[in-house]
């Protein structure tokens, strides 16, 4: 371990180093802004060279509502309102999932009535990946029959960045984005 000044995980304000700035062009704006999430990321341009993105993408063998389930439970898990909130603005409707279900991402379980029997099984692998990083024999044959081996590294793949995500942005103590939604009341 080296002696360092204890320099604060958070985002890096304007302007940008070059390479911080080139690298940050492939990552989703917000109407030309740039998430504080992002911002933080730019503390490390390897970081950034490994990031996010690449699991946004058409390619991915998950659709937009599976990859959206997986990410709003992972980040509700991890109490991460940063990370969950920005995804319900940016992605939730277009994942068609309802109000009910996106409240049920945070406030709900499997046995949630919004969630098709898949939907179901999807939160429980999430649950059990957030709780124990590994799934029950039972759990495990029912996920394999639900999805391809090509899907179910997806699924790790989310549910791990967004692990890492949420621990980014928790701890930066990131504040919500402004236009971000916010954690449903649990009274």
């Amino acid at each position: 371990m080296t002696d360092t000044d204890g320099q604060p995980l958070a985002p890096m304000g304007d302007p940008l180093p070059d390479d911080a700035a080139r690298l940050l062009e492939r990552y989703p704006h917000r109407d030309g802004y740039l998430l504080q999430l992002f911002r933080v990321f730019a503390n490390s341009t390897r970081f950034l060279r490994k990031g996010v993105p690449n699991l946004l993408d058409k390619e991915s063998p998950l659709s937009l509502r599976e990859r959206e389930i997986v990410t709003l439970r992972v980040t509700a898990q991890l109490d991460c309102e940063y990370e969950w909130g920005v995804h319900v603005t940016a992605f939730a409707e277009a994942a068609g999932l309802t109000p009910a279900q996106v409240e049920a991402t945070r406030l709900g379980d499997e046995s949630s009535p919004v969630w098709s029997s898949d939907e179901a099984l999807l939160v429980e692998v999430v649950d059990a990946l957030c709780r124990d990083a590994t799934l029950s024999d039972a759990v495990r044959r029912r996920f394999q029959r639900s999805w391809d081996a090509a899907q179910q590294l997806e699924i790790l793949a989310v549910a791990g960045t967004y692990h890492t995500v949420s621990y980014v942005a928790r701890v930066a103590r990131l504040p919500g984005e402004a236009f971000g939604a916010r954690f449903p009341d649990a009274g």
